[in-house]
């Protein structure tokens, strides 16, 4: 048995090239022209002592030159207790690990599909389309054989994947790969109280520390992992109670909050004179926005009611004064990304390589954000911008090469944790793989 901590290895009967070099797996179709541009990706990155995401990224270097139909290979490679995983073409792959198996096929993108399979991993298939079944007694130990797949069983192995060594990354572009974020250093987001509506106002959502008060994020040492809180802005807290704008306290206009809504209701307008006359044909409505609760200020513009001063005129808002209702939720500020696009924020989006093909967008849950990269370090389906209230949110969608945060006025970058949502404030920048970056704006427009 290897000390790679793949376990054992079996080749599965084909006409292609499998190949096991230090813990990296790679499967193409050996009449491919790019085959040996392949397998020399494979033993570089091992010779470098890169783990899977760092494979990954130099066979989608290796691919992105191509032209015509997507040439067939798959390669996989261990990140931590995890794996990650990269298909093209019509080849396919399955991990099996703690939330069931993971099935990628080169078919349903447009190039190639990847993905960072969280651990422990228990098995890991790559197979081309003529793969046969996988002989009981054979095994393969290292090198370059014939074959159309590889089954993997790194549960045998007794261990999990040896941690490679890796640079933390840090401000500007890395030349190698970042370890595995930290563990969340407070428990999951699960063991947050959810917050109830309506919300009493509270200090502004901080993204990994739930106590309150100041948090100071590390000035130095290596970077990488947890994401430093941000401290709270000071606001004046809502009272249950008090005097409406214009009142005198105790007097008779005094009433108790009662969070209200100021929608209008429909009121169809009366028939013209002069005869029946044919219905009009309906007109299709707008999506409406979703209702939150928020407060005025005295120009009648709608907040976020835990900010100090009004988003659009900057006018103060004197909480004790302002009564939350329910209304629709304004544009909550734009993400520019480095290349002048920009991205409204007034529904969720799914940022990606080839996010038109994905089925949230399919079904108009998002709207696609298409963003590409030269180095191939974009995932077919990054990441996704969520809005929750008045908060937006990042979910790293179990990309390959992961997304960072650079909260505003520190100069590191932070990962964020995969397939769990991180609340960023406006001035923070966020970077997609390795060399794309876009930053939160916050301003409105009306």
């Amino acid at each position: 048995m290897s000390g790679d901590g793949l376990g054992t290895v079996r080749p599965l009967p084909g006409s292609g090239l499998v190949a096991r070099v230090e813990g990296l797996l790679l499967v193409c179709d050996a009449a491919e022209t790019v085959a040996a541009d392949l397998l020399a990706a494979l033993n570089d990155t091992a010779a470098s002592g890169g783990d899977g995401r760092a494979l990954a990224r130099r066979v989608a270097q290796v691919l992105a030159v191509m032209m015509g139909e997507p040439v067939a290979c798959a390669v996989a490679g261990p990140v931590g207790d995890g794996v990650a995983v990269l298909v093209s073409g019509p080849a396919s792959a399955a991990v099996t690990g703690p939330g069931g198996e993971v099935r990628l096929a080169g078919r349903d993108a447009l190039t190639w599909s990847d993905r960072l399979v969280p651990g422990p991993v228990t098995g890991i298939e790559l197979r081309l389309p003529e793969a046969g079944p996988a002989h009981p007694l054979a095994r393969l130990d290292g090198g370059v054989v014939v074959g159309g797949g590889i089954l993997c069983d790194p549960a045998g192995a007794g261990a999990p994947p040896a941690a490679r060594s890796a640079v933390p990354r840090q401000a500007e572009a890395p030349a190698t790969e970042a370890p595995p974020p930290a563990p969340y250093p407070m428990g999951p987001p699960d063991s947050v109280p959810p917050v109830p509506v309506p919300p009493p106002p509270r200090p502004e959502q901080q993204a990994w520390h739930p106590e309150a008060g100041p948090q100071v994020p590390p000035q130095q040492g290596p970077v990488s992992g947890p994401i430093p809180a941000v401290a709270p802005r000071e606001t004046d807290a809502l009272e249950p109670t008090g005097a409406m704008e214009g009142g005198e306290p105790g007097g008779p206009r005094e009433r108790p909050f009662e969070p209200e809504s100021r929608e209008r209701p429909f009121a169809p307008e009366p028939p013209a004179q002069g005869g029946p006359q044919a219905a009009p044909e309906p007109e299709a409505a707008p999506a409406a926005q979703p209702l939150v609760y928020g407060v005025d200020c005295k120009n009648d513009h709608f907040n976020d009611p835990r900010v100090p001063y009004c988003a659009v005129c900057g006018i103060a808002l004197v909480q004790r004064s302002l009564a939350p209702y329910q209304g629709p939720r304004p544009p909550l500020g734009v993400l520019l990304l480095d290349d002048g696009m920009t991205l409204r924020l007034d529904a969720d989006h799914l940022v990606g390589r080839d996010p038109d093909r994905a089925p949230e967008v399919a079904d108009g849950s998002v709207r696609p954000a298409k963003v590409t990269s030269p180095d191939g370090s974009v995932s077919r389906r990054h990441l996704r911008v969520a809005l929750d209230g008045w908060d937006v949110n990042l979910i790293d969608l179990g990309s390959v090469n992961g997304t960072q945060i650079q909260p505003p006025g520190d100069p590191n970058f932070y990962d964020i944790p995969p397939n769990e949502p991180v609340t960023i404030v406006p001035g923070t920048t966020v970077r997609i793989g390795v060399s794309r970056t876009m930053r939160y704006e916050s301003h409105r427009n009306r």
